[in-house]
């Protein structure tokens, strides 16, 4: 069993950041392919970053240039740092995993952008 847990969400202007944290723990010790999902009003969740074993992370186009994905193996963690919010990134965002062909998820944390 692997449990996800995020962290970081909250308040903030635009133009602001925030950075969420996503640890994991249970049965697998890492997951190969880790990022961040989110549901933003009115629209189906989309993958926002990943990241697949050691490799660069990848990112979805509204994104690229504003957020960066990192884990940290050792500390079974990942992190979205985000910069330069802008009210479109209000959403529900999600920890996401996948290991051998079993995805897991978090409950999310919630990020709006407002003034």
């Amino acid at each position: 069993q692997v449990q996800l847990v995020e962290s970081g969400g909250g308040l903030v202007q635009p133009g602001g950041s925030l950075r969420l944290s996503c640890a994991h723990s249970g049965s697998i010790f890492n997951l190969y392919v880790m990022g961040w999902y989110r549901q933003t009003p009115g629209k189906q969740r989309e993958l926002v970053a990943t990241l697949k074993g050691g490799g660069s992370g990848e990112y979805v186009d509204a994104v690229k240039g504003r957020f960066t994905i990192s884990r940290d193996n050792a500390k079974k963690t990942v992190s979205l740092q985000m910069n330069n919010l802008k009210p479109e990134d209000t959403g529900v965002y999600y920890c996401y995993g996948s290991e051998s062909g079993v995805d897991y998820w978090g409950k999310g944390t919630l990020v709006t952008i407002s003034s």
